[in-house]
């Protein structure tokens, strides 16, 4: 970060980009004098702005005198400048009530936070599918349906159920199914997802004797019960919400965004590293680290269920955002999704 700001070059700042994230245009020194609570000349003004522009926090478009804030210039208000705003009690309330346990599915909560933060910013908002390693399996049960289909029932975390259909390639008896679904429960019953995944392929790999080929036919069957084959990385809402920004209008832009939010590996990559985040993470154009972003921001804050940071969740956006506004949106939705989740009450959602 670059040397502390003097008072006077500060509060200007914080003015200018408060105005730009407003009105969405260049701020001029005569605006700026005019709404300044302590008097200065336009030329005044017009000296610091020409100080705050050789620190790169300030620039000029051709088409206008007035400047508008760069990503450093964001960089420095959201670091040093930035006030935090209290969400109102209306937004507390519609949060908690749409969030907190109830009768919703895990995948509905999920699609209703991502929702919310798109109508409460007016922007994208995105939330990660919780990771398999808070998922724990309590029991599983198979049954035998005809064309070698195995119907798989799980029960993980508290009372969440999940089926799915096994296309094993060949028939199986009741009997074998029940004794292989023994198998597994008296094996790896109470043990999280990733680590059963791991050992059951450990377990494939390794059926010598007759008892463990028994556990490696029933080691197969819960392998492609876990696999996840079909789940959502994540989920996002409001996506043409971006559309109404004037500096995300370019077409060829607007496509490379969209083929990220729906390609979806990029930004799970930049998901991932927010998973040790203590709190709010805020990526401001290239800091990222994908191109594609430049002139978006990424407001995130990983939620947790019992304790273990089980996802992320968070908003997109251009850079001229209200991020007073936003940061303590998107950290009470984290707070509240992770509550709803941990509840054991939601079911039909596949974990990641």
């Amino acid at each position: 970060m670059s040397d502390k700001l003097d008072p006077r070059a500060a509060a200007l700042l914080k003015l200018l980009i408060e105005r730009h994230v407003h009105d969405g245009q260049p701020v001029g020194s005569r605006t700026l004098a005019r709404a300044f609570q302590v008097e200065l000349s336009p030329a005044t003004i017009r000296n610091v702005m020409a100080d705050l522009e050789d620190l790169g926090f300030v620039a000029s478009p051709h088409t206008s005198a007035g400047r508008v804030p760069t990503q450093a210039g964001y960089r420095y208000f959201v670091d040093s400048l930035l006030a935090p705003e209290p969400l109102g009690a209306a937004e507390q309330a519609r949060i908690a009530n749409e969030l907190l346990p109830g009768n919703k599915s895990s995948a509905d909560m999920l699609h209703t936070v991502s929702g919310l933060l798109s109508r409460l910013s007016s922007m994208a908002g995105v939330v990660t599918v919780p990771r398999r390693n808070v998922t724990v399996l309590r029991r599983i049960e198979f049954l035998n349906l005809s064309g070698g289909r195995v119907l798989a029932i799980l029960v993980v975390n508290q009372r969440e159920v999940q089926n799915r259909v096994l296309d094993m390639g060949r028939d199986y008896t009741s009997q074998e199914l029940e004794r292989y679904a023994n198998i597994i429960n008296e094996t790896f019953a109470g043990r999280d997802l990733l680590s059963l995944r791991r050992s059951l392929a450990e377990e494939l790999s390794e059926a010598q004797t007759r008892v463990n080929q028994m556990l490696g036919e029933a080691a197969k069957l819960a392998d492609a019960a876990l696999r996840n084959q079909e789940a959502d990385d994540y989920v996002i809402a409001g996506g043409t919400n971006l559309l109404g920004f004037q500096e995300l209008a370019d077409v060829g832009r607007l496509r490379r965004l969209f083929d990220v939010l729906d390609q979806k590996r990029e930004l799970l990559e930049l998901f991932d590293q927010c998973l040790g985040a203590s709190g709010v993470q805020i990526f401001i154009g290239d800091e990222s680290g994908y191109q594609v972003l430049d002139g978006c921001s990424l407001v995130t804050a990983p939620y947790t269920i019992d304790g273990q940071v089980a996802g992320v969740l968070g908003v997109i956006g251009p850079t001229r955002m209200a991020y007073q506004r936003i940061i303590p949106l998107v950290s009470e939705a984290a707070r509240l999704l992770g509550t709803g989740l941990g509840s054991g009450l939601g079911s039909g959602l596949e974990s990641r």
